[in-house]
C-alpha cells in the first residue's frame, strides 16, 4: 500500500508539472494558442514577448511553484506514511531520492505536458522551484547567476544554462546530500538538452536577445525561460 501511494505521489508530481500555465494565460487573455506564436513555447519568455510583462511574471511564478509543490508533495506524503502507516526506515531512507525524482518529473511534465500533446517549455522555472524546496540557498545562488548573466549578455537561453550548470557547483559547496547532487546532474543535462537549438544559434550568432521582438508567426526560435 505504501509503495502504491508513493507511485501515486510521483505521478501527481508529473501532473503538477504538466499544468499548462503559459498556454492557459495566453488563451484567457488573448484568445490565442501561444504555441502558434513567437517561439512556440509555453514558457514565461514567450509569454512576455507575446502577451506582456504581467502575464509573463504570473506564468513564471506558477511554473516555479509547480516544481516546489512537487517536492513538498513527496515530503508531506512520506510524513503521513511514517506517522500513520509506520513505513519502515528503508523507505524513509529513500526520501532524498524520491524528492528529487518528484522534482525531475515536474520538470519533464512542464516540457512534455500531457495536456498539450507532450509539448511545453524549457523547464528552467520549474527546476528553480524544485531547488527552492530542496536547497533554497542553492536556488538563490543559481538565480543570482542567471540575473548576472542576463544583465551582461541579454541572452535568456545562455543565462538559463549557466545558472543550471552553476547549480552543480553550489550543490557541492554547500555539501548537499549525494542524491540531490546526482539527480541535479540529470536535471542540468535535461535543461541543456532542451536548449540544444539555442546552443546552435548562439554559435551562429543568430540567437535573439531579451527585448528583441519575434515574429507573430511560429519561427524556429526557442530561447524562452520556462
Amino acid at each position: 500500500m505504501a509503495m502504491l501511494t508513493i507511485i501515486s505521489l510521483l505521478l501527481g508530481a508529473y501532473l503538477l508539472g504538466s499544468f499548462p500555465t503559459g498556454y492557459l494565460v495566453a488563451r484567457a487573455l488573448k484568445g490565442i494558442d501561444i504555441r502558434q506564436y513567437g517561439s512556440g513555447s509555453t514558457g514565461a519568455t514567450n509569454v512576455l514577448r507575446t502577451v506582456g510583462k504581467g502575464p509573463a511574471l504570473l506564468v513564471f511564478a506558477v511554473d516555479l511553484l509547480k516544481g516546489t509543490l512537487a517536492v513538498l508533495l513527496i515530503k508531506g506524503g512520506l510524513s503521513v506514511l511514517a506517522n500513520g502507516w509506520g513505513v519502515n526506515d528503508q523507505v524513509l531512507n529513500l526520501q532524498p531520492w524520491l524528492e528529487t525524482t518528484a522534482g525531475l518529473l515536474a520538470m519533464v511534465g512542464h516540457s512534455r505536458s500531457l495536456w498539450l500533446g507532450f509539448s511545453g517549455g524549457k523547464s528552467v522555472a520549474t527546476g528553480l522551484g524544485m531547488l527552492l524546496a530542496l536547497a533554497w540557498p542553492v536556488a538563490l545562488a543559481a538565480l543570482g547567476m542567471f540575473v548576472l548573466s542576463l544583465s551582461l549578455s541579454r541572452f535568456v537561453s545562455l543565462s538559463s544554462m549557466l545558472a543550471a550548470i552553476s547549480t552543480l557547483v553550489f550543490m557541492a559547496l554547500t555539501n548537499q546530500p549525494p542524491p540531490y547532487l546526482i539527480l541535479t546532474i540529470v536535471g542540468v543535462a535535461y535543461i541543456i538538452f532542451r536548449h540544444r537549438s539555442n546552443i546552435s544559434r548562439l554559435l551562429l550568432g543568430t540567437e535573439p536577445r531579451l527585448g528583441q521582438s519575434s515574429s507573430s508567426s511560429k519561427p524556429n526560435i526557442k530561447s524562452e525561460l520556462g
